[in-house]
């Protein structure tokens, strides 16, 4: 079910692009005058109920499967998220999946990056902090458990501040 539910996240935003596309960044979309994205807006029926990609994130995957690795699975298609998988997620290999994709996004600048000496994580960080543990501490020690040993030993002496960023820019060529 947890595969079922990332594909079908990723499926609808990657078809949601598609029909707007050209656009700029996922932000443009969205139904409502003020809105900022799609998220909340119903693009799906399953069963006969109306879902929207926030439903299927946080009403259905993150409450039902609580995993932190979700956040690298699910694309929201801008530039600061983890990368799409090149292959649908499947009950047999999602461990492996998740696995991978955790470590692809932590090792990449747009996860992680020291510069100047500060570090800077992913908003996705900020956005979730209970699920990467709520405060600091915990979060490093997430981060170092998918690092490159070069970046996992200066995770694992961080005592700094961290700052984080995120780029809303269509993950397109």
């Amino acid at each position: 079910q947890k595969a079922y539910w990332i594909n079908l996240y990723n499926a609808l935003t990657i078809n949601l692009v598609i029909s707007h596309y050209p656009v700029e960044s996922i932000t443009k979309l969205g139904d409502s005058l003020f809105s900022f994205g799609p998220w909340d807006d119903e693009i799906s029926q399953i069963a006969g109920e109306s879902l929207s990609l926030n439903d299927i994130e946080h009403r259905i995957l993150r409450p039902l499967f609580p995993d932190n690795r979700i956040h690298y699975a699910v694309n929201c298609a801008s530039l600061g998220c983890p990368n799409l998988a090149k292959q649908a997620y499947t009950a047999e290999h999602l461990e492996e999946q998740l696995e991978k994709a955790a470590r692809d996004y932590i090792n990449h600048p747009r996860g992680v990056d020291f510069k100047e000496g500060v570090l800077w994580v992913s908003s996705i960080y900020d956005w979730y902090r209970d699920d990467f543990g709520g405060s600091d501490r915990a979060l490093l020690r997430h981060l170092v458990q998918y690092a490159a040993p070069s970046l996992a030993e200066k995770l694992g002496g961080y005592e700094g501040r961290i700052k984080d960023h995120y780029d809303w820019a269509l993950n397109s060529p």
